[in-house]
């Protein structure tokens, strides 16, 4: 529940950004995930959404609210605006507009939308593979100091700091950690192509951080952005399953894949396979071993 410097902190942001001078009359919990406390929060003028944690590491919601400011870069895909946060010591948190949705996860028309829209927000580049700032996957901390070469960004950003993660929870037997390390050694033999461009990358693209709107566009929230190779966000689509056949029609129809793509997938879906073996345990460790042994078994 809502401390009462909390409440008084999150009126006045009201106040400031909103001009709502109302006082806030319901704090109702709701579904947000695994990782934030999550509020649907009301005052006589509106509606907001607040997600909080107590231990939050820090810089953790400044990285949200930079991530969902990127990602804003198309009107086919409604991105939900930030109205105040808090990094400081104690709880932190992020209040959000209120997005009003409906059913839709299996509706062929926003899924298109979102597969066009993704294709704007992978088409936005930069010189470099990364960001200027490290940000979060989960609760884990994503480093994204950048490279100029796809292939050890990857390697050294991505793979090589989720294995190190899992052999410090004691995760990474023996001959796991042997067939890792081959793998991110030959990784040059499927990404090592120079022309892969560094696109923009929601990061974190599974089921659950896509919705559609009552107007019926869609909606992306919690982002874990750097630039990256877009087929790292396909890979994750794919994963866990989510998006309906239009979503990826509409973006192959905007932007065409590259041939290769079915073969590099599994790799692309090992650094988040890595990510819910640190989070979650031993249950993604098969999976993890799959992908290994495919490519270095």
């Amino acid at each position: 529940m809502l401390t009462e410097n909390l409440r008084q902190s999150l009126e006045a942001v009201l106040q400031e950004k909103q001009r709502d001078f109302s006082p806030l009359m319901q704090a109702q919990p709701v579904s947000g995930g695994d990782i934030s406390e999550a509020y649907r929060l009301e005052t006589k003028e509106n509606r907001y959404f607040l997600k909080m944690r107590k231990d939050a590491p820090a810089g953790f919601f400044s990285a949200e609210r930079e991530g969902l400011s990127q990602l804003n870069v198309t009107p086919l895909i409604r991105i939900p605006e930030v109205i105040g946060h808090s990094d400081g010591n104690g709880t932190g948190w992020i209040l959000l507009e209120w997005l009003d949705t409906r059913p839709g996860g299996e509706s062929a028309d926003p899924a298109h939308q979102l597969g066009q829209g993704l294709a704007k927000i992978h088409r936005e580049s930069a010189s470099s593979f990364g960001l200027e700032s490290d940000n979060f996957i989960g609760l884990l901390t994503q480093a994204n100091r950048p490279m100029k070469r796809w292939a050890d960004f990857y390697r050294e950003r991505r793979l090589q700091p989720q294995v190190e993660c899992a052999s410090r929870l004691k995760r990474l037997p023996a001959s796991r950690a042997r067939g890792l390390e081959r793998l991110m050694e030959r990784l040059d033999r499927w990404i090592g192509d120079p022309t892969i461009r560094p696109g923009l990358l929601h990061g974190d693209l599974w089921g659950g951080n896509w919705m559609t709107g009552t107007d019926g566009r869609p909606c992306l929230i919690d982002p874990a952005i750097y630039y990256g190779h877009r087929e790292v966000d396909l890979a994750f689509s794919e994963l866990f399953g989510g998006f309906p056949t239009a979503f990826y029609d509409a973006y192959q129809e905007a932007y065409p894949l590259e041939p290769g793509y079915e073969e590099r997938k599994p790799l692309y879906q090992l650094y988040y396979l890595l990510v819910h073996l640190n989070l979650f345990g031993e249950a993604y460790g098969p999976a993890v071993d799959r992908v290994w042994k495919r490519y270095a078994g």
